[in-house]
């Protein structure tokens, strides 16, 4: 949890936590108002970028038209047009979000992303609902609607993730986050060494879940420590590599999944 002003650590409402159906909970930083208004700067301008362009290249396209005395088509550029800022507005951000699972390119370059209050990734419906209510979260202008009732819960949530269930998080670069479950570097290193047991990079939600574990596993006993080991790895299954569970034991298999996750660099 990141400090306050004081040098203490951040107040309850800038946490999210979560339990999961394995009883280990998780815990989300909420992305602040500011964080949020950022990211919307940053989409704001290339939606613009975009929207400049496209009107001068369809402003030649009526030009040479009515040039060509086909004002007919002059029209149809218009609707397209019309339709294209549309788009632009309001699918850009629903696009993204589904594509690169619930960040847009100011979120990612910001680094926070809207997730549903469950943990899990958003769906494609909860990704356009909860942006079609930007219509009325940007009212009367500069997204005064959403910043006001962002201020007024504890989750800065503005009324499209009220809608669509979900809340924005920050993401901390976790591939600099040093795992805690080894006690030596020749451990660090082995684990490193390792082939790939993955064949698909597991999701910031999935290392989560195997963190949880890995941090409790010493207070478990050795049966539920086991049975949660084996439920974990059974989830991830289709992401392992054929051979993965002959040649390492279950949670050497969860460190290493762990270790690649991270060393990946990747947060899609």
């Amino acid at each position: 949890m990141p400090p306050d002003e004081t040098g203490g650590p951040a107040p309850l409402r800038d946490k999210l936590t979560i339990e999961t159906p394995e009883q280990m909970p998780l815990e989300f930083a909420i992305a602040g108002i500011g964080s949020r208004f950022l990211a919307l700067a940053v989409d704001t301008l290339i939606q613009f970028g975009v929207g400049i362009a496209l009107l001068i290249a369809l402003s030649v396209l009526g030009i040479s038209a009515v040039a060509l005395g086909l004002r007919g088509q002059g029209l149809w550029l218009l609707a397209a047009f019309g339709f294209i800022v549309f788009l632009l507005m309001f699918g850009y951000f629903a696009i993204f979000e589904i594509v690169w699972n619930g960040q847009t390119p100011g979120k990612r370059l910001v680094g926070v992303r809207a997730v549903n209050e469950t943990g899990r990734p958003l769906t494609p419906a909860e990704a356009i609902g909860r942006n079609l209510l930007r219509i009325v979260d940007q009212l009367p202008a500069f997204y005064a609607v959403g910043i006001v009732v962002a201020l007024l819960n504890e989750k800065n949530k503005r009324l499209g993730d009220f809608i669509a269930g979900s809340v924005v998080v920050r993401e901390s670069s976790l591939k600099e986050i040093k795992p805690i479950w080894h006690t030596s570097q020749s451990a660090v290193d082995a684990a490193a060494a390792r082939p790939r047991v993955s064949t698909v990079t597991i999701s910031i939600e999935e290392l989560a879940l195997i963190d949880a574990f890995l941090h409790r596993r010493d207070d478990l006993t050795a049966d539920v420590r086991s049975r949660m080991a084996a439920e974990i790895l059974t989830q991830l299954q289709p992401k392992l590599a054929p051979d993965a569970r002959a040649r390492m034991s279950t949670e050497s298999l969860l460190e290493a999944l762990a270790y690649e996750r991270r060393s990946s660099g990747s947060y899609s």
